[in-house]
């Protein structure tokens, strides 16, 4: 039997503008993330993710300090990163924080582990970029092997070796659930599979039916190491309105000032209303009135045979008081409508 599809949302704490345009603070979007959190929580959501950043544009660079605060506000719903950039930190360390953030939750902690769409962390933390393939293979794997919270024999190359080490805390019931960050690599696919990973499919452009062939190649990996298949989510952007002509409305300008600051420093060319809209007609981003958003949902649920779906809520400045309606139409109107159209 199909598990049934859980609903979250995810942000990277984008730094918002308050009702004048002027942009607020570090600190205050980070408080209105919490607030964000709180209502999620109390529309019976699954999951919070908060993406980890070290640049002007988002205000999180340690996901875990800001899900403790999250923890003691809420009561259900899961907490985790969207994603932890493990290759330019330390894999106990990860896992400590996040042992912690279990034990404050009750058992809610999860970790998304990828290597990240962004670099500063490398300069930042004394890593060299040219060793980003390395970095993150070699700490996967501690860190894959903490997870049985045995004592732990480990050799790599990029540290010293651990022999019979035990890491505290340890989690109190089963183990710290870890996914997989993934936007496109088959090699991480396949290493999802063989670390016997859930895996998060980041799909923030085209037609999500183009990742099938990923799904395809976790399910046969899995096959040939002889254990059950474990499960798939889909985070991409989105925003919910009460009908698609306003929540493009809303949406557009913001989305293309992100969209646009970051392809410059990219190489890609200013992102024009055509390009936005198709994205939101046949693409990964999923805007518009509750009805529009839950039929794509529905659809590339049922495409790709996930059991989880992550909105990516927040887009550049957009303000907070949006980001909060948004979050409770989702809540409210999508997440019944998807379950229904589920069957």
């Amino acid at each position: 039997m199909t598990a049934p599809l859980q609903f979250g949302l995810d942000t990277f704490g984008d730094v918002t503008k308050d009702a004048s345009g002027a942009m607020l603070a570090h600190a205050q979007v980070i408080r209105n993330v919490v607030d964000e959190a709180v209502l999620a929580d109390e529309l019976g959501l699954d999951f919070i993710g908060l993406g980890e950043h070290h640049r002007a544009d988002f205000a999180i660079s340690s996901p875990e300090t800001v899900l403790a605060a999250i923890a003691a506000r809420t009561k259900r719903i899961h907490l985790g990163s969207a994603v932890t950039v493990l290759s330019s930190d330390d894999p106990i360390r990860v896992f400590q924080r996040f042992a912690t953030l279990d034990a404050l939750s009750n058992g809610r902690a999860e970790v998304i582990l990828g290597r990240g769409s962004f670099t500063e962390s490398f300069p930042l933390f004394g890593f060299d970029l040219h060793r980003y393939e390395e970095l993150f293979e070699e700490k996967l794997d501690l860190f894959a092997a903490l997870l049985s919270q045995k004592p732990v024999t480990w050799e790599g190359k990029l540290r010293p070796p651990l022999r019979d080490q035990l890491v505290y805390p340890p989690v109190e019931n089963g183990t710290l659930k870890t996914w997989i960050g993934v936007g496109g690599s088959p090699q991480s696919v396949v290493r999802a599979a063989h670390y016997d990973l859930p895996l998060m499919l980041a799909i923030i452009g085209g037609d999500p039916t183009r990742f099938a062939p990923y799904v395809e190649l976790y399910h046969r990996a899995f096959k040939e190491f002889g254990r059950p298949v474990k499960p798939i989510g889909v985070h991409s952007p989105g925003y919910v309105a009460e009908t698609d002509a306003q929540a493009r409305e809303e949406l557009w300008g913001d989305y293309k000032a992100m969209r646009d600051r970051i392809g410059k420093e990219r190489g890609w060319p200013p992102m024009g209303r055509d390009e936005f809209v198709n994205e939101a007609e046949h693409g990964s981003l999923y805007v518009g009135s509750p009805e529009t958003v839950a039929r794509k949902i529905a659809a590339t649920a049922k495409a790709l045979g996930i059991t989880r779906f992550q909105l990516k809520y927040s887009a550049g400045p957009l303000p907070h008081e949006k980001l909060m309606r948004s979050i409770e139409l989702y809540g409210r109107k999508v997440v019944p409508m998807v379950r229904e159209m589920m069957g």
